[in-house]
């Protein structure tokens, strides 16, 4: 029997991290057609309203109840607003392991959301599902998302070789695919402890065990 994954919503001190809802549609497109997100991800470019729709609707209830990933949008506690998305795929149930990726609006950026969607996420799998692994691969240049790799208390492994394609605006302001280094990185259970006090004193904000 395949395992899945829970229908879930997570709480920390500024976020709620929920699954993705249909009026969730108009803000999913406009994050997704940003320059930085078709840089670094293998995200449709132009992202129609109707893919976010598929996504939502079709896609994400359909990888989540045959346990392969868990999508979930992660919004401002206060006003709601969608900030950004986190995603576990690429799971193993046999091993317990996963791989994080996280996406954030390019308005809400700069603001710690990714470290703290992400750290949360990663107590929630370690502490609820009992997973053993967390993976994040970040391509060779993108060093917003291996910062927040490092905030939360992973280990570089090492490096795949030629394993990543990212894409680069052209003169003529198509998108070209080019290929690129992945950096691997991981997260164990045990590292939590070291990142919650880390993360408390750089975001200014509680530690993970004082979350709701």
């Amino acid at each position: 029997m395949t395992s899945t994954f829970p229908t879930i919503s997570i709480s920390t001190e500024r976020l709620v991290l929920r699954p993705l809802d249909e009026d969730d549609v108009p803000a999913l497109a406009e994050m997704m057609n940003d320059e930085q997100v078709a840089a670094w991800t293998s995200v449709p470019q132009p992202f129609t309203e109707d893919a976010a729709r598929h996504w939502i609707t079709e896609y994400a209830p359909t990888e989540r109840a045959a346990g392969r990933s868990l999508d979930l949008a992660v919004t401002e506690f206060l006003t709601q607003r969608l900030v950004g998305v986190v995603q576990l795929a690429k799971t193993n149930w046999h091993i317990r392991s996963t791989e994080l990726s996280y996406i954030i609006a390019p308005w809400a950026r700069g603001e710690g959301y990714a470290s703290e969607a992400a750290l949360a996420t990663a107590h929630w799998v370690f502490g609820d599902q009992k997973f053993e692994r967390v993976e994040i691969r970040t391509a060779a240049d993108n060093t917003a998302s291996q910062q927040v790799a490092q905030k939360i208390g992973c280990i570089s492994e090492g490096v795949l070789r030629n394993a990543c394609i990212v894409r680069h605006r052209t003169e003529n302001g198509t998108w070209a695919d080019v290929r690129t280094d992945y950096i691997v990185w991981s997260l164990l259970p045990e590292d939590l402890e070291g990142a919650d006090e880390q993360f408390a004193d750089s975001s200014g904000f509680g530690s993970y065990s004082s979350w709701n």
